[in-house]
């Protein structure tokens, strides 16, 4: 795989447009892109923006992942040329545009089951099959060609009309590892693009067509050490498992919230609490791209409905400020680079650590010492890693800290040290 360049050093943030504002518009978020722009985004991933299904719809307004038409954008939102306008304005902003994309179910009332009933996967009695339990979509077939080579056309329709940088691909896994690679060589014809699979299974996604995937074992890992049903140890056994599976080169995302996770299992503050903001920390200083989600840095204990209009509160950002500082890290500092790009994460704890996750990353003499209490409870570690001695600047307030072999350092409940030389 071959990574775009502007990706190396990036971060994610994910726009739920219904949500995001009142008037829940492409053109009312537009306006909120400077302010994405200060804080230091760089790559943002709009939900579907697609007609949703009117037939079997869930809720009043439907999920955005029940398309009836590829190829158009939901009048709710706004206008094609409205979506244009505010990819055109994210570019001269210097930010990326991915769009997601629903490549493995339509809706009920898609314009395929009129004028293309064969596209779709049917019952011995000729009915179409919903997947799982999702009874306002059903199942494309991807043994029939043709629906192949209509669905990479209306990937094409959006990036030559639209220029954005990529796609979301939702539940990529499900779809043929092979059909993504004819999409990925086709789509690339016209310009290279970043490719995200919201995907854990099937690493083979990441040899050639995504550029990065979920890590949703990692993210449910840490929502059990945020209630003590684990330890920071466990997660240096994720990370080894995830070395074992995946190429070198691949990026993971990580995150602790997404519009699933807000919507259907609680906020980031919802379920992690007081250590909200120190897994936010680890989700940036582990190898891999950090993710926001829409309205995380107002810091909101409120979930938002996902059927229904439900719109977020922008009166208080508290947290503005630190996902600018973790953003502008990520992007100036190569050690936190993402793929083989950034530094390898080498332990600085003992082995018989349980509760500080400890660690430095290296690269072309940048450092990124990392100090986490992931528990509820006072911590003391002493440092064991003479590598790393000599003077470093805390990210957060700027203070100077001196580290040496066999430093003692006491923390506080969930307290984090970021320290940069």
């Amino acid at each position: 795989m071959k990574h775009p360049d502007w990706s190396r050093n990036a971060n994610i943030y994910e726009v739920n447009i219904r949500q995001y504002t009142v008037e829940g518009t492409l053109n009312a978020f537009r306006e909120h892109l400077p302010r994405l722009k200060e804080m230091a985004v760089d790559i943002i991933w709009i939900m579907p923006v697609q007609p949703i299904g009117k037939k079997n719809r869930k809720g009043t307004l439907g999920s955005y992942y029940s398309i009836s038409n590829y190829t158009s954008v939901n009048d709710e939102l706004g206008t094609l040329s409205n979506f244009k306008t505010m990819v055109e304005e994210a570019h001269n902003l210097g930010m990326k545009v991915l769009l997601d994309w629903v490549a493995n179910h339509t809706s009920w009332d898609n314009i395929w089951t009129k004028e293309q009933p064969d596209f779709y996967k049917k019952d011995e009695e000729g009915r179409f099959i919903s997947p799982w339990d999702w009874t306002d979509v059903i199942a494309l077939n991807y043994e029939n060609h043709m629906m192949r080579n209509s669905m990479i056309d209306a990937m094409k329709y959006w990036v030559e009309k639209t220029n954005i940088d990529g796609f979301r691909c939702d539940m990529a896994g499900m779809v043929p590892v092979d059909f993504w690679n004819e999409a990925k060589s086709e789509l690339e014809k016209i310009k290279p693009l970043f490719m995200l699979a919201e995907d854990e299974e099937v690493a083979e996604l990441l040899d050639f067509a995504f550029d990065m995937n979920f890590t949703w074992e990692m993210h449910h890992l840490m929502n059990k050490i945020a209630h003590g049903e684990k330890q920071a140890q466990d997660i240096w056994w994720k990370l080894g498992s995830y070395k074992e599976r995946y190429p070198e080169d691949a990026y993971r995302m990580y995150f602790t919230s997404n519009h699933d996770e807000n919507s259907h299992s609680g906020t980031a503050v919802e379920r992690m609490g007081d250590a909200t903001k120190t897994f936010a920390v680890l989700s940036y200083v582990l190898p891999g791209m950090p993710l926001i989600y829409s309205g995380q840095e107002t810091e909101t204990s409120k979930s938002l409905l996902f059927f229904e209009k439900d719109s977020i509160d922008w009166s208080h950002i508290p947290l503005h400020n630190f996902y600018k500082t973790l953003n502008l890290l990520k992007k100036t500092n190569k050690a936190l680079w993402n793929g083989t790009a950034g530094g390898e994460l080498i332990r600085i704890g003992g082995e018989s650590e349980l509760q500080v996750f400890t660690f430095y990353r290296e690269k072309e003499g940048n450092i990124v010492v990392s100090i986490l209490n992931l528990s509820n409870s006072k911590q003391t570690i002493t440092l064991d890693q003479s590598r790393i001695e000599g003077e470093y600047t805390d990210v957060f307030s700027g203070e100077k800290i001196n580290l040496a072999n066999g430093l003692e350092i006491n923390l506080k409940p969930w307290e984090y040290l970021v320290l940069t030389k």
